[in-house]
C-alpha cells in the first residue's frame, strides 16, 4: 500500500478525478455569482484546506530556509494559477463544462511543448503521437457541430 502511494500514476489520475469533480461542482457554483468572486470564494477554501494540512501534518517550513529562486518561480506559478483559474470560471460562467474542460485540458499539450523547449525534456515518437491526439481530442469534444 506503501508504494501505492508514492506512485505518481496515482496521485495524477487522483489529481484528475478531482479536476473532473472541480469542473462540475464550478460550473453549478458560477450560476448566482460572478465569476471572480466564486474564484476568490475557492481560493480561500484551497487556502484554508492547506493551512490545515500544513499544521496537522507537521509541514510548516520556515520561509528563510526557501531559496530566492523558489520563491521567484512559486510567485510566479501563483500568479499563472491565479490566471488560469480567473479565466477557467469565466469561461465555464459563459459556457458548457463539457466543453470548456477539455479545451482547458490543452494545457497538457502545451505543457508537453514547454517541457521541451524549457526543461530539456523529451518525448518519443509514441510520446508526441499521445499529445496530438489529446489536443486533437479537446478540440473534437469542444466543437459544437
Amino acid at each position: 500500500m506503501k508504494d501505492l502511494l508514492l506512485s505518481w500514476q496515482i496521485w495524477a489520475v487522483l489529481a484528475a478525478c478531482f479536476a473532473a469533480l472541480t469542473a462540475i461542482f464550478a460550473k453549478v457554483g458560477v450560476e448566482n455569482v460572478g465569476s471572480d468572486f466564486a474564484t476568490l470564494i475557492r481560493t480561500v477554501v484551497i487556502f484554508l484546506v492547506l493551512a490545515g494540512i500544513i499544521v496537522v501534518t507537521g509541514q510548516y517550513q520556515s520561509l528563510g530556509s526557501i531559496s530566492g529562486r523558489t520563491y521567484v518561480f512559486l510567485i510566479l506559478s501563483g500568479i499563472a494559477t491565479g490566471g488560469s483559474w480567473l479565466c477557467y470560471f469565466r469561461a465555464l460562467k459563459l459556457g458548457d463544462a463539457a466543453r470548456v474542460a477539455p479545451i482547458d485540458k490543452l494545457s497538457v499539450v502545451l505543457v508537453a511543448v514547454f517541457g521541451v523547449i524549457f526543461l530539456g525534456e523529451r518525448l518519443s515518437l509514441p510520446n508526441w503521437l499521445g499529445v496530438a491526439l489529446i489536443g486533437a481530442g479537446a478540440v473534437l469534444v469542444a466543437y459544437r457541430g
